[in-house]
């Protein structure tokens, strides 16, 4: 069918009417993408990626996520102990608390990217 009939003319890459292709990432073990997806799944929480965002300001202990989240202590220690046991969050005793920080920085950028994708679209 023509243009004129009501179909898009597909350009064509020799033209230059687009940019080629990327070339294709480099191939990732099986044990590399296995432990990714372990990671996302330990991200993939609403409480976890709010626990996430409240700690990318500075550390803090179960009671001030409890205040901040309004989320029963019980339920912020649990997805602690996930988040903890995925690699992202690590804990250091101040007395007789605990205060919890992130691992490192590649972590809050997947969740605020995460979250900033979402807002996008509302």
């Amino acid at each position: 069918m023509s243009a004129a009939a009501g179909t898009a003319r597909v350009p064509d890459d020799t033209t230059g009417d687009h940019p080629p292709p990327p070339e294709p990432g480099p191939v990732r073990g099986q044990r590399t993408l296995a432990a990714a997806g372990d990671l996302l799944r330990a991200l993939a929480a609403p409480v976890r990626i709010a626990i996430v965002l409240q700690l990318l300001e500075h550390s803090r202990c179960v009671h001030d996520l409890v205040d901040a989240l309004g989320v029963a202590q019980p339920l912020i220690s649990q997805h602690l102990r996930v988040l903890k046991a995925a690699g992202v969050v690590e804990g250091e005793r101040k007395g007789r608390e605990v205060l919890y920080s992130l691992v490192d920085d590649h972590l809050a950028h997947i969740v605020v990217d995460a979250v900033a994708h979402v807002e996008e679209d509302t």
